[in-house]
């Protein structure tokens, strides 16, 4: 059976537990504290050796790692992956934007603060600062549009809620993002997240 090894305090491990959710697939999820060590071990490095969740054992037991690269990977054939090569392409680029000018700082400070309980005054600026630009540009392009590729959810859509909905937690005020949260909203519906 299809084993995913994911944290549920972890944005990139539910969206693929979602998706999989979503989708109706069977799988065994083997909840790993990523707080505990226990990604470090030498089982788990034989798994994965970045240490990381969400990791996936296929039903033919070859593993697969990367949040975006499993939704990529479940997504095949699906409506969420836009059909029309622009849109999908599109799709792609907020993928990649996602792990590397949204996460980084939405997740981080969230992480910070939720997590390892950090107060404000302690975590670093230039975060805060790049959070805020993120969470910008993502109202800019829903001010005009549902969704962030095409005309209906996608893959980008399911990957940038994940951290955006809990950002709220690392001290973003989405209150400024109001089509930012009107979408949130249109993606928990999509994709029956609660």
């Amino acid at each position: 059976m299809l084993t995913v090894y994911g944290d549920n305090r972890s944005g990139n491990c539910l969206k693929v537990k979602w998706l999989l959710d979503r989708l109706g697939r069977d799988y065994r999820w083997i909840e790993t504290d990523v707080m505990s060590g226990v990604t470090r071990s030498p089982e788990f490095l034989a798994l994965n050796p970045a240490g990381q969740t969400p990791t996936v054992v296929l039903d033919d037991g070859r593993v697969l790692a990367q949040s975006n690269a499993l939704l990529l990977y479940f997504g095949e054939s699906t409506p969420f992956i836009p059909g029309d090569r622009y849109d999908r392409a599109r799709m792609l680029e907020w993928l990649f934007w996602e792990q590397y000018s949204h996460e980084p700082c939405i997740a981080v400070v969230r992480f910070q603060r939720a997590l390892a309980g950090k107060r404000a005054d302690e975590i670093e600026p230039r975060l805060i600062k790049r959070g805020h630009a993120a969470l910008a540009r993502m109202e800019a392009a829903l001010a005009g549009s549902d969704w962030l590729a095409g005309d209906g959810p996608t893959l980008a859509d399911l990957a940038l809620v994940a951290y955006t909905r809990v950002a709220p937690e690392g001290g973003f005020d989405l209150a400024a993002y109001p089509a930012v949260r009107r979408w949130i909203g249109r993606v928990e519906t999509a994709f029956a997240i609660s």
